[in-house]
């Protein structure tokens, strides 16, 4: 692991004791089609992970979902042992089925088994951050989390597991689990066109909680699309480093986890989200969420 030669955007922000850089790396797309399967190139695949720690990365999201089994071992692979201050968050609660559904699983031996096959995958002897993944493929349900946040809470006294968080979560299922046990991170869909959960990142910041949104250019209008691409025209910037750099000016708790599986992308994204917004551009990116 080289020392960066350029400082990541957005400095550090924690999740519960660790300090993880706000500019991550989620490595959801180094599996194969439809996420499912190994890679067509295990080797750019393995530089691709080479890079992100060389770029100074130190928060990859991860899950044993994905392939399945497939990009954990990539990272046991590319990085182990782990540099320090890198850190690996990954998500239970959802498994993929042989249509390349992700049917959610949740019970309570659900979860243990998927803690056990994360820590096999990763080489590691209690996992930085879990996630438990609840709603499903198409977002955020109401219910209580109660008995699954629960078994991994008991995980976490048991030494497997340092910090909880929740993914794909109303505000009502966040503020439960926090009367379970201490939630360091909250990762939902969120980007420039869907706001919902503005008022839940106010509150989190408040509280020194991080906000991981995934999807950054998801679920976008023909209309909002050519409004983000205007800024970036003048910017001579692609659209997805412009949303990035909005994302990290939007709230100080905000982490990213843009995916790729190209180092030139990543390097990419890495610069982009480093741009400089003036009050008026992210100004008129504000206005992308309100428009129909």
């Amino acid at each position: 692991m080289s020392t960066p030669s350029v400082p990541l955007p957005g400095g550090t922000h924690p999740l519960g004791d660790l300090a993880v850089t706000r500019f991550g790396y989620g490595a959801m797309q180094l599996a194969g089609p439809g996420v499912m399967g190994p890679p067509a190139d295990r080797d750019g695949a393995l530089a691709v992970l080479r890079e992100a720690a060389d770029l100074g990365i130190t928060h990859i999201d991860t899950a044993g979902a994905y392939g399945p089994r497939v990009t954990n071992r990539l990272i046991r692979e590319a990085l182990h042992p782990y540099p320090a201050p890198l850190h690996l968050v990954t998500k239970v609660g959802a498994v993929r089925d042989e249509q390349g559904g992700w049917p959610p699983a949740r019970r309570p031996e659900d979860l243990r088994r998927a803690v056990r096959e994360n820590l096999d995958d990763l080489g590691l002897d209690a996992l930085d951050v879990v996630n438990l993944r609840l709603g499903d493929a198409e977002g955020t349900r109401p219910g209580s989390l109660a008995e699954p946040f629960e078994a991994l809470a008991e995980l976490r006294q048991q030494g497997l597991i340092r910090h909880l968080g929740v993914s794909n979560a109303t505000a009502e299922q966040v503020a439960e689990a926090q009367t379970i046990a201490p939630v360091v991170c909250v990762q939902n869909m969120y980007n420039l066109a869907h706001r919902r959960d503005d008022d839940l990142i106010d509150d989190l910041a408040a509280q020194g909680i991080a906000y991981v949104p995934f999807f950054p250019l998801g679920g976008f209008s023909p209309l909002q699309s050519a409004a983000l691409s205007a800024v970036a025209a003048r910017r001579g910037a692609a659209p997805l480093p412009v949303a990035l750099a909005w994302l990290l000016r939007r709230s100080p708790n905000i982490l990213l986890i843009p995916g790729t599986s190209s180092v030139a992308h990543l390097r990419e994204n890495a610069a982009g989200a480093g741009l400089r917004l003036s009050d008026e551009e992210f100004a008129e990116l504000d206005e992308i969420g309100r428009r129909a």
